[in-house]
């Protein structure tokens, strides 16, 4: 099955004179199941519908290149919202675009779904606009906006869009395709799961909802403002649930944004028929001459065995996104997706991940999800595992050692995120075994992201000893079948709750540690998030209580400098800091000293031959890092619809 038609001429060598949906996106055209627009194309096109790809439109020629759809267009920023895409945490430009042709950066607007509904409306008129995809779906109340330092209104009303599909769309927006083209207009379409609409006040008929603090209160810069927020905050998190969610509504002056429930995820049956869909797997072949497009090397020769994370860390927004519960494809569907990969010309024996947004999760958290859905207000894995979780490794273990059988599978990695604390909660260690020996690519990633108990608490993440104690037996079982792999824990700085001395304590666990990152990252308050709920209106949405948020940019650099304590070129911004937190005992050139009391000569550079300190640990004792996703909060959304 060739690509979808990216051009006029591409249309019209189908024997198409006008497609169905048109879908604009904010990224490169890539047939690959790790993205979104891939996978909403494909579904509609299995149904019968004509689509085509609008990529990246800038002129208002690019916008009629396919004239107008006999349906609707269908709008997405990209796989990761465009201002992350743009802008690192610092709010610097980025140079490169991984979505993009070639990787340069430029190729999208800020604010891509805003900009392209606008330009449909100027060239099209009252053309049916359905937008959708993280950047919407992020965005569908008001929200704290970092790059303006504002709230902002739902995006719904900024992109004068029609309707809005939140979560993964598969499912709602094959409904949206059926009741448009039996006949109704885009504004009829009010009862659809996983949507959002606005309609006029005069208009609402009123219903079993909860209601949200208007765009008004939560906008206002009070004290009252700021809790209004954090109430609205924990209202939509708490009803993103499939089984228990209730519509959810905020008025914005004369209009009033309504959310229907979330659409109940996939069955097993319908993700493998999403992923047997004939998709191409590369990028569009016009991107040749331009290089390609990087995002594909990360997930090439990867699978996606399933969705959702009850994990639900408070600086990500994958909760918020694709939801607390899990879904997954079948161990059949798995395999053939393997076995197609063994057969590109360019495949070299390497499978490079089994995961998801966390890889080792097969099933519901407990038995009572399917009834009563996730629990409001609580989370099933911090600060301690709920009793009620099953911890069953299994049924993973199996589909891996299936795996491993295939002809021309030399190995099966697993790169994706490992939630550490429900593998090491497992009493029986034979899928933790298997992982050591056969499942590590030299480096395992997980993410104990800090040690200080008020911060993890915050971040609602497990206590720095569980860490410890996965670590501990990681490394013994390394041992034991003679290898040298090693941990890279991702760390964070400036996350809401962190003070000085925080960031002081996490310095000295890397001393203990032996620890040196090469990269750390600071804390991206990005849309959709409890963590930028905290640090918007320093309040924890489920508490109440009052937080301490490190926002100035001379805090936030010397969190940063603290975790590379050992740079030469940090030394005096270590120093600053250790001074202002009265941390003199951590100054000179004793055992625990984390900075010397005199500055490095002029031009002098880490050396980068000594990385670790002496010491004599062992080998496997040395912990390795690697360049964390520049945005913690859009954690795997490479590879959401």
């Amino acid at each position: 099955m060739p690509f979808l038609p990216l051009t006029k001429k591409e249309m019209l060598n189908n024997g198409w004179e006008q497609a169905d949906f048109i879908l604009v996106t904010g990224d490169a055209y890539v047939d690959h199941p790790s993205f979104g627009t891939a996978i909403i194309s494909r579904v509609l096109e299995s149904k019968g519908y004509k689509v085509c790809i609008l990529s990246q439109p800038k002129t208002e020629s690019d916008y009629r290149t396919f004239g107008a759809p006999r349906l609707a267009f269908l709008v997405n920023g990209g796989n990761i919202d465009s201002m992350v895409a743009h802008y690192t945490a610092a709010k610097k430009k980025r140079s490169d675009d991984a979505y993009t042709a070639g990787g340069k950066a430029g190729a999208r607007p800020d604010r891509a779904v805003i900009a392209y509904c606008k330009a449909l409306r100027k060239y099209f008129g009252s053309v049916a606009i359905a937008i959708g995809g993280l950047e919407a779906s992020l965005r569908r109340f008001a929200h704290y906006d970092y790059w303006d330092n504002r709230v902002r209104p739902s995006i719904l009303i900024d992109s004068e869009a029609d309707l809005l599909m939140y979560g993964m769309g598969e499912k709602h927006v094959v409904e949206i395709a059926n009741q448009l083209n039996s006949g109704k207009q885009i504004s009829e379409l009010k009862d659809i799961r996983g949507t959002c609409y606005a309609v006029k006040t005069t208009d609402y008929k009123a219903g079993p909802c909860k209601e949200c603090p208007s765009f008004e209160a939560v906008s206002a810069n009070t004290e009252q403002g700021k809790k209004d927020y954090a109430k609205a905050c924990r209202i939509q998190q708490d009803e993103h649930d499939d089984v228990r969610g209730k519509t959810v509504i905020q008025r914005h002056g004369d209009k009033i944004v309504v959310q229907n429930p979330p659409t109940p995820v996939l069955t097993t049956e319908e993700m493998d028929a999403v992923y047997a869909l004939p998709f191409m797997r590369d990028y569009h072949p016009s991107y040749n001459e331009l290089g390609g497009v990087p995002g594909i090397e990360e997930v090439k020769f990867s699978i996606i065995h399933n969705r959702g994370c009850y994990g639900a860390c408070n600086f990500c927004s994958l909760a918020y996104h694709q939801g607390r519960k899990i879904s997954v494809r079948s161990h059949q569907s798995v395999i053939d997706e393997a076995i197609k990969i063994t057969k590109m010309p360019d495949f070299k024996g390497y499978v490079h991940d089994v995961g998801g947004p966390t890889a080792n999760f097969r099933a519901p958290s407990c038995d009572g999800q399917e009834k009563r859905g996730t629990c409001a207000g609580k989370k099933c894995l911090a600060p301690q595992i709920c009793p009620s979780v099953k911890v069953d490794h299994s049924d993973y273990l199996q589909l891996l050692r299936e795996l491993r059988k295939l002809p021309k599978v030399k190995k099966v990695f697993i790169r994706s995120g490992i939630r550490f604390d429900y593998l090491i909660a497992d009493k029986d260690e034979s899928f933790f075994k298997e992982l050591v020996e056969h499942h590590v690519s030299g480096q395992l990633k997980v993410a104990p992201e800090h040690c200080s108990e008020n911060v993890l608490k915050r971040m609602g993440k497990p206590n720095i000893s569980v860490y410890k104690r996965f670590k501990k037996r990681f490394y013994e079982l390394t041992a034991a079948v003679n290898k040298k792999q090693f941990l890279v824990p991702y760390l964070m700085s400036s996350h809401p709750g962190s003070t000085l001395n925080d960031a002081i304590e996490l310095a000295l666990f890397l001393k203990s540690e032996n620890l040196r990152p090469e990269q750390v990252q600071d804390f991206y308050p990005t849309p959709g998030t409890v963590s930028t709920c905290m640090f918007y209106t320093g309040l924890d949405p489920y508490t109440m209580e009052k937080i301490y948020v490190p926002k100035s940019a001379e805090e936030k650099a010397e969190q940063r400098a603290l975790l590379q304590y050992f740079r030469p070129e940090n030394k005096q911004i270590v120093l600053s800091a250790l001074k202002k937190a009265g941390r003199y005992d951590l100054i000179g050139r004793g055992k625990n000293c984390l900075v010397s009391d005199n500055l490095p000569k002029a031009n002098q550079s880490p050396n980068t031959n000594n990385f670790y300190k002496a010491g004599g640990k062992k080998a496997q004792d040395k912990t390795h890092f690697s360049k964390k996703s520049t945005n913690n909060s859009f954690k795997h959304n490479k590879k959401q619809p």
